[in-house]
């Protein structure tokens, strides 16, 4: 059924409101009430069904709480948790009275992730550039020249190797034949660890082809159980969750060394091996993100992620339309590193596209010093993964990742709206002298406005 809302019909009796209890000056309270959330009930409204099943969480409590899980970089049980202890975040959620009892469990926002979807975290992300319109901190003609960088965002897996990979092929291949009734004349559970523990052992006191010795011996265990139970799948006939791990498997044992497409992880299979020239990291295990932020006043509006590892020249033009998507505005110009030259490319996307250390590139002082400007996106890029979750993906799945990268965007928007709250508006308050530190009283009084 369609959610329900956090407006209440009547007054408590003998409760007090949140708005008593609270400082209403504080910013996250000045935050909520300038995003417009009939937005989210509308557009977040299509995804449930009227007039079947259970009525579903109010939206407002949801975005909240998926807004708040970005701004402090926390888990679904620490959000959840952190919001029933803080009246700032209930207020925020729309909450009319303090609650001391949990109003859902935290799987629920799993769930809500699953059910909306990157389009309804790319409508969060729309809210919060609408946001920080209202509120004067970016302006329409900002969002005419952007920067375009991409960056890995990195799974959490551990580092690939083929002893692990065969390994843990053999554990999942022995637990599936299990619960799918499938008799084994071995399981291997001591034989594995043992080998695996001497080749640790042996790599350690350098003797490699020992080691060399023992992942081959896995190997051998690997292949032997996939062809036990592919031959006994076939005899009985039987399809169920261990076809899918016996196809996975089989894939790990055939793969090579210089394969392209290879599987790095059994949870997440689309995991790929991206390398960007690091020095402290050759590879990164994930997905290949793509942020666009505004040229002048840095704020994010735009973040897709893609399968394997394409080149940076052909992600630009899926991120310029996204970009239009949320804004409503095509860029006129954008300013990408050298990883985007290609002017075959260029010439399909009806935007300027401006490369620093190209030939002829440079034609004015002013253009040059918006070439400089580029490097601004590295800093950001720094940020979304620091603060704001991007270092690490916990989502499962391709839609984990682009939710992830999705809500740390709508993350740092907010952070740049608090912190302009924060600085202009509660200094004023806590001046006894609105001139005190030297600010203008007609600017700091429209700010209040805000």
């Amino acid at each position: 059924m369609k959610p329900k809302t956090t407006e209440e019909p009547q007054n408590r009796l003998f409760q007090d409101r949140l708005e008593n209890m609270i400082n209403m000056d504080h910013e996250l309270v000045k935050l909520g009430d300038k995003i417009n959330w009939k937005t989210f009930e509308s557009k977040l409204g299509e995804v449930y069904i009227a007039n079947k099943g259970r009525p579903g969480l109010p939206t407002r409590l949801m975005v909240g709480l998926h807004y708040l899980k970005g701004l402090r970089n926390l888990s679904d049980e620490a959000t959840v948790m952190e919001f029933l202890e803080n009246p700032y975040w209930q207020y925020f959620c729309g909450m009319e009275y303090f609650m001391t009892e949990l109003p859902l469990d935290s799987s629920s926002m799993t769930r809500w992730r699953k059910r909306t979807g990157p389009k309804g975290f790319e409508a969060m992300l729309k809210e919060s550039l609408e946001t920080a319109m209202r509120m004067k901190c970016l302006k329409p003609q900002d969002l005419n020249c952007v920067i375009v960088d991409t960056t890995v965002q990195e799974n959490d897996i551990t580092f690939p190797t083929d002893l692990k990979l065969y390994a843990k092929g053999i554990e999942l291949l022995v637990r599936e034949a299990k619960l799918a009734g499938l008799k084994l004349k071995r399981t291997y559970v001591r034989t594995v660890p043992t080998l695996q523990r001497a080749s640790w052992q042996f790599a350690r006191s350098r003797k490699f082809k020992k080691a060399a010795a023992c992942t081959r011996k896995v190997k051998t265990i690997l292949g032997r159980l996939i062809r036990e139970i592919a031959a006994k799948q076939l005899d009985e006939q039987s399809e169920s969750t261990i076809s899918h791990v016996l196809a996975m498997t089989q894939r790990v044992f055939e793969q090579k060394r210089n394969d392209k497409n290879k599987l790095y992880s059994y949870f997440e299979p689309d995991t790929a091996c991206i390398g960007k020239g690091k020095a402290d990291k050759k590879y990164e295990f994930g997905s290949k993100a793509s942020i666009a932020s505004t040229h002048k006043s840095n704020f994010i509006v735009g973040a897709q992620t893609y399968d394997g590892c394409p080149n940076d020249v052909t992600t630009l033009t899926s991120a310029l339309t996204q970009i239009s998507e949320i804004t409503g505005v095509f860029p006129k110009e954008a300013y990408c590193d050298k990883g985007y030259r290609g002017k075959a490319r260029h010439k399909e996307i009806p935007c300027a596209i401006h490369i620093p250390g190209m030939k002829g590139a440079v034609t004015s002082i002013s253009l040059k010093k918006k070439l400089k400007r580029r490097n601004a996106i590295e800093p950001i890029i720094g940020h979304l993964k620091r603060d704001y979750g991007m270092d690490r993906n916990y989502l499962k799945g391709r839609i984990g990742d682009e939710i992830n990268a999705l809500m740390a965007s709508c993350a740092y928007n907010l952070k740049k709206i608090l912190n302009r709250l924060r600085v202009f508006v509660q200094i004023y308050l806590k001046a006894e002298n609105p001139t005190f530190l030297g600010f203008n009283v007609g600017f700091l009084s429209w700010c209040l406005k805000f």
